[in-house]
């Protein structure tokens, strides 16, 4: 019997910050519930976070109890504060989610904190209309109002009398009583599953919280059983917190770009241009001995003798952001500092008279982007930085790389007024998931039915054709370019950001493998880029030493890290900066540099072993 009591007084404690917060737990559970069903995605296969119902009781629960450490006078008001703070976080996501497709993210809050006081004016007028009522965020504003009546209700004498009546005849009634024990019981257990299922999340939470950097941060989103912010609040404190990384890193790269110097500019090459391929794998490239016809226009451009291959390149990251963060800084791994140190190389080249064009199908800051692509450009869109990297820039995204033909159409002539070099920079989607959408339905040319592949399901091979689709519709975009300057000086260089799984290698797999240990079909996959410089008729003609030049380092080992001091070459750009030795074209270049990949691994050494 005493240990009945005992075990009773225990339930009776664990329950009772839920029933002196009764109302407010039971309303922020609803609201948590219906807030997180209303911004599920709508495309097949979304779906709520697997642990919300267990883990939403144990965050509401553990609230409640923090509410019970109050006085009663004061806890009424914390309780009010609290309450109100989560409707109204919960209407803002739910209201970027309707008028935007996203919740709250790291660049919805940048977004927010750039926006004037005029500005914020017109986006709620634009905005703010009677058919938010009738999305999901009039649920939201429902419960809000019942849960008000609930509490106006609750302090009328009438409704305190007949409560007290029934609470009085619980009391004296055993069914009661016994309802009541199993009511506590059956909390007691729920609680204590909800912590045990819970725990992995929290930690992974608390892991979030402790990276030192944006790239940090977006690495960890990349494993598996990454921390999950399923509730506004949570999403909020993400955000800010990404947002404060970020700006780390701008004021350090601000720093830097004060720094800048340029001794001197040559101007050599007078129109250079970049382009930077997404997701590209380059054993699906006819050009690098693919079977299937998918570069036929680069295949063209190499039999005239001024496209050339380079044949041992790879990339630092297979990570897009990564890549950007280093491809665009001075920067290279192995020198002391971080990359975010360093200037970033457009800045050189305005700094020393050029006209610098960018024109990105990916990295512009809008609502709805992922961690991934905010980490990627945040430093390219920060005002100031993007001042002094940029002349002209484009405004907008694609569905497809055509539109930056069309942008670069509208914006490009600009760079010739007063410039005495120009360097475009071309940024393209190309062949980034879903590959389906990255080419016109009437650019297909290959199904699954093409592919004599027994090891892949039907729908795997489809996926494979998609992929050889979207790198044939690339070489139609790359090779649009490369005409807009064949009557010009111009030098092009093309890469991609990083490789792509496709299947390959006898491995049922698309996409990047990023929590996997780094094995040398991995690396040759993921890590090995195209690479290839190509010269106009005018090009070669003025600069027969450079295009030697290029002739004779194709085969060189080479990292897209190091890719801005070739550049400052082709320019003839000098400055403390430039270092002769990863220049690929310099005679001096050192091909012994060890290129490590994620930092970690040494490529070369890991083939070797492998192999």
């Amino acid at each position: 019997m005493v240990l009945i009591k005992f075990l009773k007084r225990i339930l009776e404690g664990v329950f009772y910050p839920v029933r002196s917060n009764a109302r407010f737990f039971f309303f922020m559970y609803i609201l948590g519930i219906a807030g997180s069903y209303i911004v599920v995605p709508h495309w097949r296969g979304a779906k709520v976070y697997d642990n919300l119902w267990l883990e939403l009781l144990l965050d509401i629960y553990v609230v409640c109890l923090v509410l019970c450490l109050f006085p009663q006078k004061v806890r009424r008001w914390v309780r009010a504060v609290f309450a109100v703070v989560a409707y109204v976080l919960s209407l803002v996501d739910v209201f970027c989610f309707v008028k935007f497709g996203s919740t709250l993210n790291p660049t919805m809050l940048l977004l927010a904190s750039e926006t004037t006081g005029r500005e914020a004016s017109e986006f709620l007028s634009s905005y703010l209309s009677a058919d938010v009522l009738f999305s999901g965020c009039g649920w939201i504003l429902l419960i809000a109002l019942v849960h008000a009546a609930c509490i106006f209700v609750s302090k009328s004498k009438r409704w305190q009398q007949l409560s007290g009546r029934t609470a009085s005849l619980a009391a004296h009634n055993r069914y009661t009583a016994a309802l009541f024990f199993i009511l506590h019981s059956s909390f007691f257990i729920l609680l204590v599953w909800a912590a045990v299922t819970s725990w992995s999340n929290k930690v992974e939470m608390a892991d979030m919280f402790s990276k030192q950097n944006i790239g940090q941060v977006e690495h960890e989103l990349t494993t598996k059983n990454h921390a999950n912010f399923y509730l506004p609040a949570y999403r909020l404190a993400f955000s800010l917190f990404s947002n404060q990384l970020t700006d780390e890193q701008v004021d350090k790269l601000i720093a830097a770009k004060d720094k800048v110097q340029v001794d001197s500019c040559s101007y050599r090459s007078p129109v250079i241009v970049l382009v930077i391929g997404e997701s590209y794998n380059k054993y699906h490239a006819q050009l690098y001995g693919y079977k299937k016809k998918t570069t036929p226009r680069q295949v063209a451009m190499r039999k005239t003798g001024r496209l050339v291959p380079f044949t041992d390149v790879v990339a630092p990251w297979n990570l897009t952001s990564y890549v950007f963060k280093n491809m665009f800084s001075m920067h290279v791994v192995g020198q002391k500092g971080e990359w975010c140190d360093y200037p970033l190389f457009p800045e050189i080249f305005r700094k020393a008279g050029y006209h610098v064009t960018f024109l990105t199908n990916q990295f512009l800051p809008r609502a709805k982007e992922e961690v991934f692509d905010f980490s990627g450009g945040f430093f390219l869109n920060n005002p100031v930085l993007s001042e002094a990297q940029f002349d002209t820039r484009n405004e907008k995204v694609h569905a497809l790389d055509e539109g930056i033909l069309k942008d670069f159409d509208m914006l490009g002539e600009r760079s010739e007024e007063n410039a005495q070099g120009q360097l475009f920079i071309f940024h393209l989607m190309g062949q980034h998931v879903n590959y389906r959408q990255r080419y016109p339905k009437d650019r297909r040319r290959w199904t699954g039915d093409d592919y004599e592949r027994p090891d892949l399901s039907g729908h795997k091979r489809n996926i494979l054709a998609d992929y050889d689709n979207a790198t044939l519709y690339n070489d139609s975009i790359v090779d649009q370019i490369v005409k807009r300057f064949d009557n010009k000086e111009a030098v092009v260089i093309y890469l991609a950001d990083h490789g792509e799984e496709c299947f390959d290698d006898g491995y049922k797999y698309f996409g990047r493998d990023h929590s996997a240990e780094i094995t040398a079909r991995l690396a040759h996959q993921e890590f090995d880029v195209p690479f290839w410089i190509w010269c106009s008729h005018k090009y070669v003609m003025a600069h027969p030493d450079i295009f030697s030049e290029i002739i004779q380092a194709r085969k060189r080992r080479m990292m897209t890290d190091a890719l801005p001091h070739l550049l400052l070459y082709l320019a003839g750009i000098q400055s403390k900066d430039y270092h002769e030795e990863y220049n690929v074209l310099s005679p001096n270049y050192n091909e012994q540099r060890p290129r490590i990949i994620k930092a970690k691994v040494d490529y070369d050494k890991k083939m070797k072993d492998e192999r």
